[in-house]
Order: structure tokens, then C-alpha cells, then sequence
């Protein structure tokens, strides 16, 4: 469980990065189990430092995720309201 939360933590930042917050979503809900992950597998002595950093991976792809996601929908919205006034 411990390399499975490391892979799915790096791999919710590479794909929050990449995508700029269009799919942030699907970067957030890859972390979101890449964290469940992580803390399940905190509980194993012999893997604690790879857990710890799958844990950590996961909790930045999560945020990263979910604040891009944001952030393009307010910018989509903010778009959407100024076309909206040029009519």
C-alpha cells in the first residue's frame, strides 16, 4: 500500500500540472485515495518513510488539485459574466 500511495501521489501532481485544472478534479480524487492509501499503510513499520511520503505526495496532489480546479472554474465564470455584459 505504501508504493501504491507514492505512485498515486506523484502521479495526481503530474496530472493536476499538466491538465492546468481542466481534469484538477480528476488529480484531486487520484490523491484522495493515494491519501487513504498512505494512512493505511502508515500502520506497517518496515515501510513507515515510504508511506510517509506517498501520505505527503497524495496530500499536495489533493490541495494542488482542488485549487486549480477552482481556479478555472472562477476564471470560466469570470469569462462567462464579461461576454455576458458585452451583449
Amino acid at each position: 500500500m505504501a508504493v501504491a500511495s507514492l505512485v498515486l501521489g506523484i502521479v495526481s501532481i503530474v496530472f493536476t500540472v499538466f491538465t492546468a485544472g481542466a481534469l484538477g478534479w480528476l488529480g484531486a480524487i487520484i490523491g484522495l485515495i493515494g491519501v487513504i492509501l498512505g494512512a493505511m499503510a502508515k500502520k506497517d513499520p518496515e515501510k513507515k518513510g515510504m508511506a510517509t511520503a506517498g501520505f505527503v505526495c497524495s496530500i499536495i496532489g489533493l490541495v494542488l488539485g482542488l485549487i486549480l480546479y477552482v481556479a478555472c472554474a472562477a476564471c470560466v465564470g469570470a469569462t462567462a459574466s464579461g461576454l455576458a455584459n458585452l451583449s
